[in-house]
């Protein structure tokens, strides 16, 4: 049961990393941005690629394949989502799931359609007194956390945050303190597509790589969106962890409904607070 526990820590911790950036560009654009997890697997191929083919070792292959998804978070969203800011959902469904397709496309070309494992780069545990667990995993829930708080340090204390934040409250009003909220828009763009493209290296090492791994994560990173509420980054965290928990905990008696439990909590919490897209 701890074993299970601190598992869905992993989960959580991975769930937030990647839903982070939907909640911010679902919140603020209110683009339905199916394109997000493909920077989700690019990082995670972009890992690989540093690794196998260029010898890099996995932290700084790692750093690359962040920096390297975060300039192709910045393209879709120069070429893409800014010409579709006020349009109807059903644009930028169409044209983000369009994005994600061409993306997937091209991952199969480069590296092929077979999965890609990658070893764990730590290879050690951590006597915990009743378990041992991967010291790797442990970092990984201690990264998620350092994001965190790193976010909340930006939010509160730079002058970016505070009007992405504010933007999320009002972004007409915004606007009418002449502030151009689409360049803010970009930034939290580009970070959402970096943490998410953080998320597919960490992943990497816990499970194949493969083209349509992002689809998957997608649909589970919709949920926690919805289940935490569009644009509450505490929110986001916590529904993450508790939904990690949930896969986690459900699967090791019922796996054939781990995800399921996922939907469920998420169609609950929605029958209680509806949104208001």
């Amino acid at each position: 049961m701890m074993y299970a526990i601190m598992y869905g820590l992993t989960i959580g911790a991975i769930l937030y990393l990647i839903s982070i950036g939907l909640s911010l560009t679902f919140g603020t654009m209110r683009v339905v941005n199916f394109a997000h997890t493909i920077t989700y697997t690019v990082g995670a191929y972009i890992l690989i690629a540093s690794v196998r083919a260029l010898g890099i070792p996995f932290w700084w292959g790692g750093l690359l394949a962040v920096l390297v998804a975060a300039l192709a978070g910045y393209c879709i969203e120069r070429l893409v989502i800014r010409r579709l800011y006020g349009e109807s959902l059903d644009y930028t469904f169409i044209a983000t799931y369009a994005v994600f397709l061409i993306g997937v496309d091209i991952v199969k070309w480069i590296w092929g359609v077979y999965p890609k494992p990658i070893s764990d780069p730590i290879g050690r545990v951590a006597d915990l007194g009743l378990m041992v667990f991967p010291i790797y995993r442990i970092l990984v829930i201690f990264l998620a956390l350092l994001v965190f708080f790193g976010l909340e340090l930006f939010i509160k204390k730079t002058m970016v945050g505070k009007i992405i934040v504010a933007a999320l409250d009002y972004k007409e009003g915004v606007r009418c303190l002449g502030i151009g909220v689409e360049k803010y828009f970009a930034i939290a763009f580009v970070v959402g597509s970096l943490l998410a493209a953080l998320g597919g290296v960490l992943y990497a090492p816990i499970t194949a790589v493969h083209p349509y791994m992002g689809l998957h994560v997608l649909l589970l990173c919709f949920a926690v969106v919805l289940t935490g509420g569009m644009g509450n980054l505490r929110g986001t965290f916590s529904a993450a962890f508790v939904l990690g928990m949930l896969i986690s905990i459900v699967g090791r008696y019922w796996p054939a409904g781990s995800e399921i439990v996922v939907f469920m909590a998420m169609a609950a919490v929605l029958f209680l607070r509806p949104i208001d897209i």
